[in-house]
């Protein structure tokens, strides 16, 4: 049944399900109904839970990933992107990688302090990071909270390369501090879509802002000289892989200078909450996509293979590789990103130190 006609569908969110934490033992269930007095409700609010981090940069050895620095001044996502492969972590917290994972969102309020104190280590050499690697550092909770923005505030301070990726039009908030990170080529934004069709959009990406929204900050930060770059991600076969090249071009038209993708896999919970999202969502060919997405990953929908798990293998995955390089080569001919340029980087954020 689609999604529109089911009465018991969460609107607005993504998971349709609570998945069992495997780091718990226990968790509360309704065995029998008949016994219950009244109806068990949820508390389907959002909830913000504050944590006073005590390191806020990552360091990862992950050959997949460009990038050995990142930061999450968010844990959980409002987005509700049903495909995330943050939900897994949401674990760790002790919560649900369904439901849980976008109603209970983790803030850092110390973020940028701490980000002050990892410049300021004896030695440090400056490494472009990433903001985030995990969650939208630009979700929604960001308006009020302005987390991100304090960070780059550090970033500039200190004069040191930051990469962006995100799916919020939030970004253009900060667009006179981009303009000072971008005059020094100490920044990249990479936005992210991966469809222009706003039904599935709203389906995959219930609280995610619409692809012309997005088309439009990317127009807003190239005739600002940002540098950006398109995310499409994830791909899944059978639902959006056929959209590459009017993508593409699309995003070609407003200003970007490179592109990237991934392949979408289904690794712990996210197997279950797709799963299921999936054959509400669409019923007509919810088992051709999951057959599809095996096919780009050895035959299992989880994938922890280094090297193919976000870009697959197989014949469906070869022919979503050779219709992106296909489009890049059409429409972003001559196009790169500029180099990230550490010379500038001040440490003590310029404050001049006194000779004793």
């Amino acid at each position: 049944m689609p999604f529109e006609d089911n009465s018991e569908y969460f609107k607005g969110r993504g998971a349709q399900v609570n998945t069992h934490n495997r780091f718990l033992k226990n968790r509360y269930v309704t065995e029998h109904i008949e016994g219950l007095d009244e109806e068990l409700h949820e508390n389907v609010a959002t909830e913000l839970i504050e944590e006073r981090a005590k390191k806020i940069v990552s360091i990862s050895d992950s050959p997949d990933l460009p990038f050995m620095y990142s930061i999450n001044p968010y844990q959980g996502c409002e987005h509700g992107c049903i495909y995330c492969y943050a939900r897994n972590a949401h674990e760790y917290w002790g919560f649900s990688a369904g439901l849980d994972f976008e109603r209970k969102i983790i803030y850092k309020p110390n973020a940028a302090s701490l980000l002050e104190d990892f410049f300021n280590k004896k030695n440090y050499e400056p490494n472009p990071i990433m903001l985030s690697g995990n969650t939208d550092c630009y979700q929604p909770v960001e308006r009020k909270l302005k987390i991100t923005r304090s960070l780059l505030e550090v970033f500039f301070k200190y004069r040191h390369p930051v990469s962006i990726i995100s799916k919020n039009n939030l970004v253009v908030r900060d667009l006179d501090i981009l303009k000072e990170l971008a005059a020094l080529n100490l920044v990249h934004v990479t936005v992210t879509i991966n469809s222009l069709n706003e039904s599935l959009r709203q389906q995959m990406e219930p609280r995610t802002v619409t692809a012309r929204s997005r088309l439009m900050v990317i127009n807003k930060l190239a005739s600002e000289n940002i540098p950006v770059r398109l995310m499409m991600a994830p791909i899944v076969p059978g639902l959006n892989s056929n959209e590459i090249p009017e993508l593409m071009k699309a995003a070609a038209d407003e200003g970007i200078q490179a592109a990237i993708f991934t392949i979408v896999r289904l690794n712990g919970a996210i197997s279950e909450i797709f799963k299921d999202w999936v054959h509400k969502a669409y019923p007509d060919r919810a088992d051709k996509v999951l057959h599809m997405i095996a096919d780009c990953h050895g035959g299992k929908l989880n994938d922890s293979r280094w090297g193919n798990r976000m870009r697959g293998d197989g014949k469906i995955a070869e022919s979503i590789h050779q219709l992106f390089r296909i489009s890049v080569n059409r429409f972003l001919k001559g196009r790169s990103l500029p180099s990230f340029d550490l010379s500038h980087f001040t440490p003590a954020g310029g404050k001049q130190l006194g000779l004793f």
